[in-house]
């Protein structure tokens, strides 16, 4: 690999052929070692939080992270109130008629939606409402809040459809078994409303499944997030990531994927955290 070594060495180097700034270069960031020891440096600079320097700008990594993640949380938030506000009252519609003509109908949209890539969704949108309509902006504002959050809304559907197409299966299913519980039928017995026993006894034991899938989601946003910033001129940690595979800037990959994991695991332990204080059940048995 000392070929690749050398070309690495000369992109930090701004491309120059000269041999003492090659093996400046080298030196720099620790390629005349062995692989073992340099993965030994590397790890101790991700403890301290020293993520390397980019190949191409010759800028921190962690200073790209920091500018570039906040854009793709807000994106992974957004598309995920999307598809919880969109699934809840879709999933209750389709459980109170179950196996009825809306029913079949949701069951055909839903999958229909898991079945279109992001990709595909993306440029449905966009052509829709960017080019024909020109309902929303072409590229990603950045100018205030009101400015970011409706430049986020084309890409945020896009992530959000296909995780309220799930969501919605998994509640409807969850909510039909609820609803045939006896304490069900005790509270109808005793007069109250249909609304109020959705609302009050049978949606909350209903949404237990869906916080666990809620974690396990983030990693198909994060995938996503790579196609749909792209799309919609996002200037994300996802495009970030693409560019440097594209330019060969390792260390911002490395970096992204090590913040990546690190986000992922930390979201499914606060989601297994938040699921004990939904469930009692979960605190008894613990």
């Amino acid at each position: 690999r000392a070929g690749e070594i050398e070309d690495i060495s000369g992109q930090t180097a701004g491309g120059r052929g000269d041999c003492e700034i090659v093996e400046a270069a080298r030196k720099e960031h620790r390629l005349d070692r062995a692989l073992p020891v340099r993965y030994a440096y590397w790890l101790g600079d991700i403890v301290r939080g020293d993520f390397g320097t980019s190949f191409k700008n010759e800028m921190p990594v962690r200073q790209v992270i920091a500018e570039k993640l906040p854009k793709t949380v807000l994106l992974m938030v957004v598309a995920e109130v999307m598809g919880v506000v969109i699934s809840i009252p879709w999933a209750v519609a389709a459980a109170y008629r179950a196996n009825r003509r809306f029913d079949r109908a949701s069951t055909v949209t839903s999958f229909g939606m898991l079945a279109i890539p992001n990709f595909a969704m993306g440029i449905i949108l966009f052509y829709f409402f960017v080019v024909r309509w020109q309902v929303f902006p072409s590229r990603f504002e950045d100018t205030d809040l009101f400015a970011r959050l409706k430049s986020m809304v084309l890409p945020g559907l896009t992530l959000g459809l296909p995780l309220a197409a799930t969501y919605q299966r998994l509640l409807r299913t969850d909510l039909i078994t609820t609803l045939q519980e006896d304490f069900v039928q005790m509270a109808r017995a005793k007069g109250m409303s249909d609304r109020w026993i959705m609302f009050r006894h049978v949606l909350r034991p209903s949404l237990f499944s869906l916080v666990t899938v809620f974690g396990l989601s983030t990693a198909g946003l994060i995938g996503g997030s790579l196609v749909v910033e792209n799309i919609f001129s996002i200037p994300g940690l996802g495009r970030a990531v693409v560019e440097a595979v594209i330019r060969d800037d390792f260390p911002i990959v490395l970096g992204s994927v090590v913040v990546i994991a690190t986000g992922f695991v930390v979201i499914n332990f606060t989601v297994d955290v938040l699921y004990s204080f939904i469930d009692p059940r979960v605190r008894r048995d613990g």
